[in-house]
């Protein structure tokens, strides 16, 4: 499958092609730019709203300079059915002929008569792009992959699907496009999604799907890329209902925000979960040791608190008395009792049951004036529902709950605790829990992150957290049961997708299996797939970073890379661990592309100053790099997710102490070592950790 060279004329044909597409494009642009709306809006809030429409749809049909507006192009033995020439709504659908060539890019493009001259990747009709093989052609004659330069196209490959007398072969382009040296945000993948990729990617909104991939496998480009492939194929739907991404940190965040505007997608979210469970006026101001925060997250806490708030209902010992003009209605307790038995037995939140319990008795006392003669209607049982009696009644029955005061008392009063933590938490479990010196307030609190999450969780039980269309949750295997929890209260009327690597799990809480991840999400019947061919990292690197796998995660399957880089790992010993560190970055700064040095946490002020000695400018984990800022200092803290073209790693025996303890050490070095696209240099004075020598 040879590349062709430029100066082929097939070559020239297709920069036509790509020319024509782009002004075209810009055609589009220029037409909704053109749109005046004064005529068509009732008042100035109509018109707000649909100008931030219109400013929206124009930075969507942006013309990225140095990204390619088609990558491929596939050529059908026939017209496709109507169920592949089908396209998203206002697109425009295949002519009836379109079994010549179909240019498949990031976005669709039609010309001045709506015709497609670019056909949106996610599009039906895109997809054997992705998934046809020599063995399943799909009906494809020609599949042509394009080369860039700076966005320019100067190469194209061609695959004859349905031609027995070519052979099977690896593309260079694909090859060559994912090794790209990588300097800026992370990059969609749009151009090499993989066969089973794909088939995630595409899977449909209703059910929830979770992935597990080690380094590499590219989990979190698919996650986004179905992101985006769901807001096509469900725009309508998902545009009610909103989708949020969700990554450990705010450096994560930072690195792949650049990939669904990338894809034409301006509109999805992200946080972390620390912003989810965000409460206005409660500072995070306190860090759990490790056993404290294992217990508070811990799923068991979800029955602490429902027991303690379902302790705030006072069963009612006395009548009520409602005084209407010169009548009086009298509702005996044992009646009031039934209210609040039937309550409590509905799946009901709290908040909800004591908005419902004054109507209740509202309608009783209305039936009493029915059987005395009374004609009373709707609004009147809305006013005796207010009545003073019934409001005080209801107050001292079933008083308002604030969450964060319930969750200041279960730590700071030791009573309160036992009694709705026995049975459930040990007497041990309740001791780490309670607060030394209790707190006054809600506002002198010294809240940690997982105090907030206790704090949403029994906001929930108070009113119902609102629900997104679709989620996506990565890095998942770091979170805590009560973690999983709050991202599930997100998705309970919508889907989720959950990316993660159980290998990677670094927190003392980490996730043992999906199953019951999923399970504490809320979605026990999503599909788990497993991504084992690795695409970023250098077979001899993953081969050496897989060497822990047997202590970090016992039967998990290591990654196969399909990249074979002689050279990529280089492993050296030194007396002078800072001076050869800086050495091996001077080398790595050599080669085009990002640089990551990676280090314990309490290596890095010694390292930053070494830097700086040296001359060597670095930048902070979500600082972007550019052509002049290449190297990045990476606590090993703040490393997963991140990927970098070279890698120098300090100390592994440091980096491994730096963890409780040492199955957690191990685990955070599987994710140092695998951070590298094309070269890994390790330098250690101290010993290798026995699991990797």
């Amino acid at each position: 499958m040879p590349a062709h060279a430029p100066e082929s004329d097939p070559l020239a044909r297709e920069r036509a092609h790509l020319s024509a597409s782009r002004a075209a494009l810009r055609a589009m642009r220029e037409d909704v730019e053109a749109l005046d709306i004064r005529d068509v809006t009732a008042n100035w809030v109509n018109a707000i709203v649909l100008q931030a429409q219109i400013d929206d749809r124009i930075k969507a049909l942006a013309d990225l300079a140095h990204t390619p507006l088609f990558f491929g192009r596939l050529n059908y033995l026939h017209a496709p059915g109507a169920d592949l020439a089908e396209g998203a709504e206002g697109e425009h659908p295949l002519p009836e002929a379109a079994n010549g060539p179909l240019y498949i890019g990031r976005r669709h493009v039609h010309d001045a008569d709506g015709d497609p001259m670019v056909i949106d990747w996610r599009a039906p009709v895109s997809q054997p792009f992705y998934r046809a093989s020599k063995t399943d052609p799909q009906d494809i004659g020609l599949r042509r992959r394009f080369g860039y330069t700076g966005g320019e196209l100067t190469a194209y490959e061609d695959e004859h699907l349905s031609d027995p007398t070519e052979a099977a072969a690896v593309s260079k382009l694909l090859q060559q496009e994912i090794e790209r040296p990588r300097v800026g945000p992370m990059r969609d993948i749009v151009a090499t999604i993989q066969p089973e990729q794909d088939e995630i990617v595409r899977s449909g909104l209703s059910g929830s799907v979770c992935v597990q991939g080690g380094p590499g496998t590219g989990k979190t480009a698919v996650g986004l890329h179905r992101v985006a492939y769901l807001l096509y194929a469900h725009r309508d739907r998902l545009a009610r209902t909103g989708t949020l991404v969700i990554g450990p940190n705010r450096s994560f965040l930072h690195y792949i925000e650049q990939v669904l505007p990338a894809l034409g997608e301006l509109e999805v979210k992200q946080a972390t979960v620390d912003d989810l469970v965000a409460r206005d006026g409660l500072e995070v101001r306190a860090t759990d040791a490790a056993q404290t925060a294992v217990v508070k997250g811990d799923a068991r806490m979800a029955e602490v608190l429902a027991r303690a708030v379902r302790s705030h209902v006072t069963p009612p010992t006395e009548a009520l008395m409602v005084v209407r003009g010169s009548r009086r209605w009298r509702v005996p307790p044992y009646e009031l009792a039934e209210m609040v038995e039937e309550l409590q037995n509905r799946d009901i939140r709290y908040g909800a049951a004591r908005e419902a319990l004054p109507q209740r008795i509202a309608h009783a006392v209305l039936v009493r004036m029915e059987q005395a003669g009374e004609a009373p209607d709707d609004r009147v049982q809305d006013a005796v529902a207010r009545n003073a009696a019934v409001k005080a009644a209801v107050k001292e029955i079933w008083p308002p709950v604030d969450p964060a005061k319930l969750v200041l008392r279960l730590l700071s009063d030791p009573d309160f605790l036992a009694l709705h933590a026995e049975g459930v938490l040990t007497a041990d479990e309740q001791k780490l829990l309670l607060w030394p010196k209790p707190f006054r307030s809600v506002k002198s609190a010294k809240w940690s992150a997982a105090d907030l999450v206790l704090i949403d969780e029994a906001a929930d039980l108070v009113e119902r957290t609102h629900s997104l269309g679709h989620v996506v949750l990565d890095e998942a295997q770091d979170l805590s049961p009560m973690q999983y929890r709050a991202v599930g209260r997100r998705c309970t009327t919508g889907s989720a997708t959950v990316l993660g690597d159980l290998a990677q799990g670094t927190t003392p809480w980490a996730t043992r299996s999906w199953d019951e991840a999923l399970a504490h999400l809320g979605k026990p019947a999503a599909v788990v797939e497993e991504l084992t061919a690795g695409f970023r990292v250098p077979r001899e690197v993953i081969a050496y970073a897989s060497r822990l796998l047997p202590s970090i995660s016992p039967g998990l399957a290591p990654v196969s890379s399909v990249r074979e880089t002689p050279g990529s790992l280089v492993v050296t010993e030194t007396a002078d661990l800072t001076g050869a560190v800086i050495e091996a970055c001077r080398a790595s700064l050599a080669h085009e592309g990002s640089i990551g040095l990676i280090a314990a946490d309490a290596r890095v002020p010694a390292l930053a100053e070494a830097l700086r000695a040296a001359d060597l400018p670095y930048l902070a984990p979500g600082e972007e790099t550019t052509a002049e800022s290449r190297l990045t200092l990476v606590p090993a803290s703040l490393a997963k997710g991140l990927e970098y073209d070279y890698v120098v790693l300090d100390e592994p025996a440091a980096i491994v102490d730096g963890e409780a303890d040492e199955r957690t050490g191990l685990r955070r070095l599987y994710v140092c070592l695998t951070r590298a696209v094309s070269g890994l240099t390790l330098l250690h004075a101290a010993p290798l950790p026995p699991a990797l020598s």
